[in-house]
């Protein structure tokens, strides 16, 4: 019981300094520093990729790294990943040796941190909260409904998770999360939008379990106490955040 009290104690405090950094970038709302910290983040789950996809080549951590500073200077800095494409396919064309396994992790998850630099750079800290709230929300939503009435299995790649759960952690999030919406956003938009961001959010938890059970491990990474890894964390963040900017630049 003490080691439980104690997990949940070290889960919490780390869990409060990353919504107050996440705080603090945003009360400053500098393109800069959400570049640079999405930028950290994004380097350090490549690494995890990496390791769940037994993956070693370092020539990846050098082509993310030119990307991401492309990325600064970039509008649409999702739009990167079609550029670094066409050029590993020209290499691997050229030298036929090229290692076509990189291609993996720069879909997962380079590419949704691309996505979430773009989210903010056309639509703002607002955004960004939302997309934190939806996702949260989700979680909470689907744990307690789950624990309270879920009965129905999910799936078998997360065995812990109920239909019930799911659903109502949809809904739910779905409505609370209408609250920080962006102003712009008329509350049945909001709402629809929630739903689809809520739902991947949740295939981007199980994406993420999915790849830990095939590579057997517990958890992506330890560089997070009491929760793992940088993709134990953002799993959820990393399939919402691209349909959210997707079904914003739709709708704005």
């Amino acid at each position: 019981m003490k080691d439980i009290i104690a997990s949940s104690s070290t889960r919490i405090k780390t869990g409060f300094s990353l919504l107050g950094v996440f705080l603090l970038v945003g009360y400053i709302d500098s393109f800069f520093l959400f570049w640079l910290m999405f930028g950290i983040l994004a380097i350090i789950a490549l690494s995890e990729s990496m390791n769940l996809f037994n993956i070693d080549d370092d020539k990846i951590y050098i082509y993310a790294t030119i990307i991401w500073i492309m990325a600064y200077f970039y509008p649409k800095p999702e739009d990167l990943v079609f550029v670094a494409g066409i050029i590993f396919a020209s290499i691997l064309a050229y030298t036929r040796e090229f290692n076509t396994k990189l291609f993996i992790p720069l879909l997962y998850p380079l590419v949704s941190f691309l996505f979430l630099l773009s989210l903010y750079n056309s639509f703002g800290t607002q955004s960004l909260i939302w997309l934190v709230a939806v996702v949260a929300g989700t979680d909470v939503g689907a744990y307690f409904i789950g624990r309270s009435i879920g009965k129905t299995p999910f799936c078998e790649t997360s065995p812990n998770k109920t239909l019930e759960g799911i659903i109502g952690g949809v809904i739910f999030s779905a409505i609370l999360s209408i609250i920080f919406a962006p102003d712009f956003l008329g509350f049945f938009t909001a709402f629809i939008i929630a739903l689809f961001v809520s739902a991947s959010s949740i295939f981007g938890d199980l994406y993420e379990s999915y790849l830990k059970r095939e590579a057997e491990v517990k958890d992506s990474g330890d560089i997070l106490p009491g929760h793992g890894g940088i993709l134990d964390r953002s799993d959820g963040f990393l399939f919402g955040g691209i349909i959210m900017l997707i079904l914003l630049r739709f709708v704005a």
